[in-house]
């Protein structure tokens, strides 16, 4: 079992059943899902660029990502629909909590001037996006085959009605939210 679903099931959640008055155990907060997602616009020139970003989407999450593709065409952008634009993993059970764990324990502390995530970032149903600027900060990624930084944005889907639930969850789990 992952470490922080271990300690999400002894602590955390009897912590937050306890703090919101939650009777139903199936009624407390938790994770859903993980999706991460990785924009990789310069893919309309250069089909390429897309096969080096899913392999680093596959080395970061440990799981294959799927290629998406554009919903509308924009022809400012010399975009077609159908053109594959990006790559996403959605990540569930175990392979979650440990990405969750290496995410806050290993990755983010290795952001430069790192002084906590931002807060704000919840969407009022309480689930949470973190943007990331560079791929750099995860440690499978080797420093020496990068081409080009990369960021990604990180969706947290939690069951949780509201956002002060969520940010409660998070913050047990040992996110680091800024003072």
């Amino acid at each position: 079992m992952a470490r922080l679903k271990e300690r999400y099931t002894k602590e955390i959640a009897p912590s937050i059943a306890k703090e919101f008055g939650i009777k139903n155990p199936m009624a407390i907060p938790r994770i859903e899902k993980i999706v991460v997602n990785m924009g990789v616009g310069e893919a309309i020139a250069n089909a390429k660029v897309l096969d080096t970003a899913v392999e680093e989407l596959r080395s970061i999450t440990g799981q294959k990502p799927v290629i998406t593709k554009a919903k509308k065409s924009i022809a400012s952008f010399k975009l077609r629909q159908g053109m594959n634009i990006g790559t996403m993993v959605t990540l569930r059970g175990e392979r979650m909590y440990e990405f969750l764990d290496r995410l806050i324990s290993v990755a983010l502390p290795r952001v430069r001037d790192f002084r906590g995530i931002s807060g704000k970032a919840f969407d009022g149903r309480g689930n949470y996006t973190l943007g990331i600027r560079e791929q750099l900060i995860f440690p499978e990624i080797d420093f020496n085959k990068v081409d080009k930084t990369r960021g990604m944005n990180i969706s947290i889907i939690t069951t949780a009605k509201t956002d002060e639930q969520s940010r409660a969850l998070l913050k047990a789990l040992g996110m680091p939210f800024r003072q």
